[in-house]
């Protein structure tokens, strides 16, 4: 009898059984809160690389692409081995560490520090990426050039060829947010952990 009335004792002294499930693990108001606002902030972030002025260079062809229209660069530029063009026709034949003045025309080669794409086995493709797989190559070091948060929050914030997308000379047209606001968007993207549009929030909760 005693045996019997066991788990009904177990119950009234507050104990679980041995074979009770595990509670779900499910996010809280705050998580959620913070994710929600990690992946608004992302949307501007994606509004920023996939602006023809960083696009362009963020292809996935060999071929960077000129003006707001994304046209294939003239004289079969192409990527070349390392980024910096192929042999022969380095990107510094034409691209200076500046703009040229206006005088030299709407249509001159423009101009920033250390002027290149990325690399051909980390192209870090921006065109034509829907949200979830820009976000998903941004945040991964095997995709972006080996940078952790800190280093991706230095390249956005402080890099010069970044910031030449906020002043690209000629009649080229500026990315529209501002950088500070950029940057701040980034960086609360990054604080979340840089969830991504269509992550299961419940796998995020048990990682």
């Amino acid at each position: 009898m005693k045996v019997r009335f066991l788990p009904a004792l177990l119950i009234i002294l507050g104990c679980a059984p041995v074979d009770a499930p595990a509670p779900r693990n499910v996010p809280d108001s705050a998580d959620t809160g913070a994710r929600d606002a990690a992946i608004a902030a992302f949307a501007t972030v994606q509004k920023v690389l996939q602006h023809p002025r960083c696009q362009n260079c963020h292809i996935p062809g060999d071929a960077p692409l000129q003006f707001d229209a994304g046209i294939e660069h003239a004289m079969l530029v192409k990527r070349g081995p390392d980024g910096k063009g192929a042999p022969g026709l380095p990107c510094g034949s034409c691209h200076n560490d500046e703009n040229p003045p206006a005088s030299f025309g709407p249509h001159a080669p423009p101009g920033a520090p250390t002027w290149f794409l990325p690399p051909p086995d980390q192209k870090m493709v921006f065109i034509n990426v829907p949200a979830t797989e820009l976000c998903a190559t941004v945040k991964n070091p095997r995709t972006n050039g080996g940078k952790d948060w800190d280093a991706l929050i230095h390249h956005v914030a402080e890099d010069e060829l970044v910031g030449w997308g906020w002043h690209p000379g000629g009649n080229r047209a500026p990315v529209p947010i501002p950088r500070a606001e950029f940057v701040a968007a980034f960086k609360t993207w990054a604080a979340a952990g840089g969830p991504c549009p269509g992550d299961d929030l419940t796998k995020m909760a048990r990682r």
